[in-house]
């Protein structure tokens, strides 16, 4: 069998989604979950971007034990000289190497010259070679490039050191015939190819990343790149849950072609990353989408009734869709909570167990059945639970409704300074009148950028999971909270973003002092 290299960028390409903010805690939760689903390689960040990108990469580092963990440079000794920093203590420590090798790159951006740009990548992969046993380099916009000057420096860049040659389609613009034609004229051009692996890293602008990513397996790449949900810059990347699967399904096609992941944690994957970035996962997207399994047509209910495979070449099991999705309420024990939670692949200590099951108490208290949709909502919550740091916590939510009136909303607040405040303020809409009353509270102008608000399963009492995207100091946050009443789950997540700024700041001051 020959084996595909799954590696996901979803904690670094795909936090550059517009929007995107992840604190590291969320980092480290969603590269433990990357680690379940059996990702290869996880690209955990661009440590020298900043001190808290440093150190979230190097708790990943040191965290996640199954998969390799590695961080994107620049061709500068500083950016490599980060990278060590955070991956020094990795189980097996990789770094990611990159340089734009096309005409329009190289003279606009890098404003270098083709042998200059050789010889930079040829110095970047020796040094970093002093550090790491394992490196990747990757021609930036290669698709775009001169094919000799291309076969080139990979060449180059092979006797340097480099064991990964990574070749993206950065801007999302090949044609699937055009993208595997590359890869076979580098296999065919390239005398020392087969001392390195190459590997595909596609953006879906044209909206053919899967179609990309596929053919350059066809033509050679034992390494595909990409995120989960396919999130990342403008159109976001290739989602690796669609070529996993597609190759799974497609056997008969993709002979003797595997990957390593674990195909039943697709969905949990799914959902986490989307809870924790805010990027709502569209209905008829493929492979995660709600509608990915659903029938409306008469014609194609009774043939799935008659024999799922009519109309369903892809089981919901397979993905780890919970066919059996059976609810619990107000009676449900202790013990089902934690063999449920057990079920749904939460592994909580006892303190954080019984936290969560007393939230379960409450909504069970006023919701008359409990799906798993809303216990992994309640557990996640419980997981990500942020530090001791102070923060605005609301307390109470209020809108009143006067004839010929604007609406005003009431909220009362305590403060980080454990101050309680009460504030009153009258908007065109009740989402608008909390909104003003809470920057109000805050005492800073706060700019909100997005704002929506999504059900958690069905029907009329099913959690509201609000998200909010502002501008706050100056960064742009994204906040979300997630309970059955719209208005304070919108609240809640208006100060959850606030929150995060208070929380980043407070980590790099204990950063200055360490």
């Amino acid at each position: 069998m020959r084996k595909i290299d799954i590696y996901d960028t979803t904690l670094r390409d795909g936090e550059q989604s517009p929007g995107v903010n992840l604190n590291s805690i969320e980092k480290l939760e969603i590269a433990k979950q990357l680690e379940r689903l059996g990702v290869d390689i996880i690209e955990a960040g661009f440590p020298a971007a900043s001190p808290g990108d440093l150190e979230s990469v190097k708790q990943i580092a040191s965290t996640v034990k199954n998969s390799t963990v590695t961080g994107l440079a620049r061709t500068v000794k500083s950016d490599i000289d980060a990278a060590w920093e955070a991956l020094k203590v990795a189980e097996n420590p990789r770094l990611h190497i990159f340089i734009a090798t096309s005409p329009i790159h190289m003279t606009h951006k890098l404003k270098k010259t083709p042998e200059q740009v050789v010889a930079t990548a040829v110095e970047s992969i020796q040094y970093a070679k002093q550090f790491f046993p394992r490196v990747q380099w990757s021609a930036e916009d290669a698709f775009r490039s001169d094919r000799e000057f291309l076969a080139h420096i990979v060449e180059q860049a092979i006797t340097a050191g480099a064991s990964v040659v990574n070749i993206p389609d950065t801007v999302g613009y090949a044609t699937p015939q055009e993208y595997g034609a590359l890869f076979k004229f580098l296999k065919e051009n390239v005398p020392n190819i087969e001392q390195a692996k190459l590997s595909a890293h596609c953006h879906n602008d044209l909206g053919m990343a899967v179609a990309n990513t596929l053919a350059a397996i066809e033509n050679g790449a034992d390494q595909v790149e990409g995120t989960i949900n396919g999130i990342g810059e403008r159109a976001g990347n290739v989602a690796l849950e669609e070529v996993a699967v597609a190759l799974y399904t497609r056997q008969d096609f993709y002979e003797n072609i595997k990957t390593d992941l674990t195909l039943n944690e697709i969905k949990r994957t799914s959902q986490l990353v989307s809870k924790l970035t805010g990027m709502h996962i569209q209905a008829n997207k493929a492979v995660v989408g709600k509608n990915a399994f659903a029938h409306e047509s008469g014609i194609h209910q009774d043939g799935v009734l008659k024999e799922p495979t009519t109309y369903e070449i892809i089981t919901p099991e397979l993905i780890g869709e919970a066919s059996n999705n059976l609810v619990m309420g107000k009676h449900s024990g202790r013990h089902a909570f934690q063999d449920r939670a057990k079920s749904l692949g939460f592994e909580l200590d006892q303190e954080a167990l019984n936290s969560a099951f007393q939230e379960f108490k409450k909504l069970a208290d006023r919701k008359k059945e409990i799906t798993n949709d809303d216990l992994w909502t309640i557990l996640t919550n419980e997981q990500l639970k942020e530090s001791d740091t102070s923060t605005f916590e609301l307390e109470r939510v209020g809108v009143q409704y006067e004839s010929a009136k604007d609406p005003s909303a009431t909220v009362i607040v305590k403060k980080p300074d454990n101050t309680v405040v009460e504030e009153t303020t009258s908007g065109s809409g009740s989402v608008e009148a909390i909104f003003n009353a809470l920057e109000k509270v805050v005492g800073e102008e706060v700019h909100v950028l997005d704002y929506r608000v999504t059900s958690i399963g069905e029907g009329r009492d099913a959690l509201a999971e609000a998200v909010v995207n502002l501008s706050f100091r100056g960064e742009e946050l994204t906040g979300r909270d997630s309970v059955q009443d719209v208005l304070e789950a919108s609240a809640k997540a208006y100060l959850n973003a606030v929150n995060r700024n208070l929380l980043s700041t407070h980590i790099k001051e204990i950063m200055k002092s360490v």
